[in-house]
């Protein structure tokens, strides 16, 4: 684990830091090429530098982002923001199911938008083959 992800762990509470060391555990296992660093204060997975799935600790859960969710045609995850993006939510470990999340991360290294080039691009947003 990013030496700066297991910071961001360890300021959780305990319920938290629970849920934030299961979600790296799991992530870390499904998309071992993917490369991991806090990015806008919170842990995050690029692809190819596109950032691809990732968590932040909200007021009342922990909410784990993919950034291409949106179009991974899955019940458990809701559309977030007015991009691509998709979320679950979570207040308990045992909430995580491990299967649905590897189907997710398979999906979030087949299915990705091109968040990398969204500046350059003034918002616009291309899927990559």
């Amino acid at each position: 684990m990013h030496p700066d992800i297991q910071t961001y762990h360890n300021r959780q509470e305990p319920a938290d830091r629970q849920i934030c060391d299961r979600l790296a555990e799991l992530i870390d296992q499904h998309l071992p090429e993917a490369d991991s660093k806090l990015w806008h204060a919170h842990p995050v997975w690029f692809l190819n530098g596109n950032p691809i799935v990732g968590y932040s600790k909200l007021k009342h859960c922990v909410r784990l982002l993919f950034w291409s969710g949106q179009s991974f045609d899955e019940s458990g995850l809701r559309k977030e923001g007015s991009f691509k993006a998709a979320e679950a939510r979570y207040t308990a470990v045992e909430q995580i199911d491990a299967e649905e999340l590897r189907r997710w991360l398979g999906k979030a290294r087949d299915i990705q938008w091109d968040y990398k080039n969204i500046v350059r691009r003034k918002g616009c947003l291309e899927r990559l083959t």
